[in-house]
């Protein structure tokens, strides 16, 4: 039997480009995540997403989270698949933007009540608080927790509103070991908690995100049969890694095997051609 089959679709772009004041920014993306399934185990997705800073990253999230709407092209996500509407992807910033004059139990259930009447956004919300280790600090508002927890709070609050889709925009930057650590588990608990649950993690961090992705995309320019650098930056078919097919994918201590340095070298190089 198959270690993991893939099912329905949880997220698709079709030919999204995007455009500012003429200026090509994105051009012709077409992307397909599905709902990955492993006998056995509550499997959500990973989806490492890298490119250099300024080429588009931070666009293409956008458009992905239904906050700005491409020049062309389309975002589907759910089943059945429909157009991306804003509350459907969470995006997690660097900043953890909370409301700071809210408990951190006020902000998970204003996440919670978008979306659930008011028991069950309770019940939610105190869920999401023992599942991230933050229900002693309840009663806290933002500004007395942590960045830590902070960021747990973030996530937590976006995936209370979210429809199984986060995005979470450099969730490693300025961490240190420990803490990288705790981010990895975190995501790990989101993605085994649900069987749809997505995070594409935009990140620099090229061996700790990849570590823990199913997918890798990698946006940069194209060239066309003459070596001239084509407008706008696109995730070409040979920049969508499959992980899982690659024999890359949900092992504990894959950063040490050759086969996976070999892949953070490749990737590199490529990362330098854009």
């Amino acid at each position: 039997m198959a270690d993991h089959i893939y099912k329905e679709p949880i997220l698709t772009l079709r030919d999204v480009s995007m455009q500012f004041g003429g200026e090509v920014i994105l051009r012709d993306i077409s992307l397909d995540v599905l709902n990955v399934v492993r006998p056995g185990v509550s499997q959500g997705q990973v989806v490492g997403f890298y490119g250099r800073s300024g080429i588009g990253k931070s666009v293409l999230c956008r458009i992905i989270a239904g906050l700005l709407p491409p020049s062309t092209g389309t975002v589907l996500v759910a089943d059945p698949q429909r157009p991306v509407c804003p509350g459907d992807v969470g995006l997690v910033q660097q900043r953890y933007p909370l409301f700071n004059h809210r408990t951190l139990l006020d902000n998970l259930l204003v996440a919670a009540g978008r979306k659930h009447a008011p028991a069950e956004a309770k019940a939610r919300a105190e869920d999401f608080l023992t599942r991230f280790d933050l229900a002693p600090h309840r009663r806290k508002y933002p500004a007395q927790l942590s960045g830590g927890q902070r960021q747990r709070a973030a996530i937590a609050q976006q995936l209370l509103c979210s429809e199984h889709l986060i995005i979470l925009d450099e969730p490693f930057s300025g961490l240190d070991i420990a803490m990288i650590d705790e981010v990895k588990k975190i995501i790990v608990e989101v993605t085994t908690s649900d069987e749809l649950n997505t995070v594409v993690i935009v990140s620099h961090d090229l061996a700790t995100t990849t570590a823990l992705s199913d997918t890798l995309w990698l946006l940069g320019p194209e060239r066309d049969a003459a070596g001239q650098c084509l407008a706008g930056a696109t995730i070409s078919k040979q920049h969508q890694y499959n992980l899982a097919e690659m024999g890359l994918a949900w092992q504990h201590g894959i950063q040490a095997k050759p086969e996976f340095v070999q892949l953070i070298e490749h990737l590199k190089e490529e990362i330098r051609k854009t």
